[in-house]
């Protein structure tokens, strides 16, 4: 059992910055691949960004390649969303998850573990 709890989240400018935390429970963390999803209001939760077990592998969505970066720390149990350059369109509520496939992350599908999520608001 995983228990996975955001945080960073808040209101900041185009242009800015923000990094999310999310930080896991249980001693399995490390076998574990972490994702992070977004949903707009309106629209439906989309992959951002995932990073494999070992931190060794990591994929992003076109729409935040070069702007986010993703990274872990096992020794704390917590995988990190770096948001950079921020755009109005980034404002989301951001969603931290956990999957034994990393594939699985990528497509959203039968995701093992969910975050609560945290909300993210650009302002233009």
């Amino acid at each position: 059992q995983v228990q996975l709890v955001e945080s960073g989240g808040g209101l900041v400018q185009a242009g800015g910055s923000l990094r999310l935390s999310c930080a896991a429970s249980g001693r399995t963390f490390s076998s574990y691949h972490m994702g992070w999803f977004r949903q707009a209001p309106g629209k439906e939760r989309e992959f951002v960004a995932a990073i494999s077990w070992s931190g060794g592998t990591t994929y992003y969505a076109d729409s935040v390649k070069g702007r986010f970066t993703i990274s872990r720390d096992n020794a704390k149990n917590t995988v990190y969303l770096q948001m950079n350059t921020l755009k109005p369109e980034d404002t989301a509520v951001y969603y931290c998850a956990a999957d034994l496939s990393l594939r699985g992350l990528q497509i959203g599908v039968g995701i093992d573990y969910w975050g609560q999520g945290t909300q993210v608001t650009v302002s233009s």
